[in-house]
């Protein structure tokens, strides 16, 4: 496989990270803590399971781990 940076999916979820952390800065306080924490989590779980999918050795591994990351979204 080629670098996971080159996947325009890894990019999109890079600069969806990006958005949403942009985003939770305008939170309440009240759920800066609980709710923001859970939301980064999950969307940086996204691009971090293509990179790792993408380090696999098989087809059917990789796409797994997209399965993962879709989960995450």
């Amino acid at each position: 496989m080629n670098d996971y940076k080159d996947l325009k999916v890894w990019q999109n979820s890079i600069s969806l990270v990006e958005k949403i952390y942009q985003l939770i800065k305008s939170f309440p306080n009240s759920e800066i803590y609980v709710l923001s924490d859970q939301i980064r989590r999950s969307t940086i779980s996204i691009p971090s399971n293509i990179a790792e999918g993408a380090s696999r050795n098989t087809k059917k591994e990789f796409i797994q781990f997209l399965y993962i990351a879709l989960g995450s979204a």
